[in-house]
């Protein structure tokens, strides 16, 4: 079957519509960052550089560590910019956007978000490394996709009832990581649990300035979930709808996070830059190892 311009959507030059990247310019590696500008801090490690663009909130550049092919593209912030990006990525290697059908042989993507995040419990310090095994989505992007297959029913039904969460909210939908690339790029100094990916960073996230919120005691009762020693362990805005479409789309994906701030404990991180840094340089050389 043909796709519709109106649905598979390519700029005059014929690359994808808003990452603006044609098929040869990605490697089947890439490292998801946040900011345009942290796609410079992760390629400055690189031994060459062989492609950039550059397109409102995405950057990509594509390149090689320790001979290894890599592309690097920022997602900008939150879920619904993370659909735009797994969905033209997953196009650019399995759709022919020549002849807009579906490539009968499939080709999996290898994603390693690394992100910044606050860690919701006390024993979780800064300045660690947290890998996402699960992540719970707590912004209803999901429910536009078929998800019976990748959904975990028991977690999710535990959390609702322990939390006594608002019907009225989109359903908490928990999905796993890819073991496959856990297991590449965790070692003995990773931390793990579920991350909550919430639709906002102030009001979903529990944080008040001048509005109030519905339910002020809801990162308590998030804190304190544990099922079967899975309990959510920070809060950001892009893990589950990586893991979601990844796991939907054949990827695997897997989501590490710098810990800069502990909203248990109410602290910052003396130099977040430099947990950072030490993040990117650990998986890069996980990835290539």
């Amino acid at each position: 079957m043909r796709l519709k311009n109106s649905e598979l959507i390519l700029n005059p030059d014929g690359s994808i519509y808003h990452l603006n990247l044609k098929p040869e310019n990605i490697s089947t590696d890439l490292i998801f960052v946040g900011d345009p500008d942290r796609v410079d801090k992760v390629t400055q490690h690189f031994d060459t550089i062989e492609f950039s663009t550059h397109k409102r909130e995405f950057k990509t550049t594509t390149g090689t560590y320790k001979g290894k092919r890599v592309s690097v593209i920022s997602t900008g912030i939150g879920a619904d910019n993370i659909d735009i990006v797994l969905n033209e990525l997953d196009a650019l290697v399995n759709i022919n956007l020549k002849t807009r059908t579906i490539k009968e042989k499939h080709t999996a993507l290898s994603i390693v978000r690394i992100g910044t995040s606050g860690s919701l419990q006390k024993d979780i310090p800064l300045d660690s490394f947290l890998l996402s095994t699960h992540a719970m989505d707590m912004n209803g992007l999901l429910q536009s996709y078929i998800t019976e297959t990748i959904s975990h029913p028991n977690i999710e039904n535990a959390f609702v009832a322990h939390t006594n969460w608002d019907k009225n909210k989109s359903f908490p939908l928990i999905v796993s990581n890819s073991k496959a690339l856990e297991d590449k790029i965790t070692s003995k100094i990773i931390y793990k649990g579920m991350t909550a990916t919430a639709g906002g960073f102030y009001g979903p996230q529990g944080r008040v300035l001048r509005l109030p919120i519905k339910d002020s005691n809801l990162n308590n009762k998030i804190n304190s979930f544990n099922f079967n020693g899975i309990r959510v362990t920070n809060l950001e805005m892009e893990t589950s709808a990586i893991y979601g479409l990844s796991a939907l789309l054949g990827h695997d994906a897997c989501s590490m996070n710098a810990i800069i701030a502990n909203r248990a404990l109410g602290a910052f991180s003396e130099n977040p830059d430099k947990v950072i840094e030490d993040l990117i340089l650990y998986t890069l050389n996980k990835i290539v190892s």
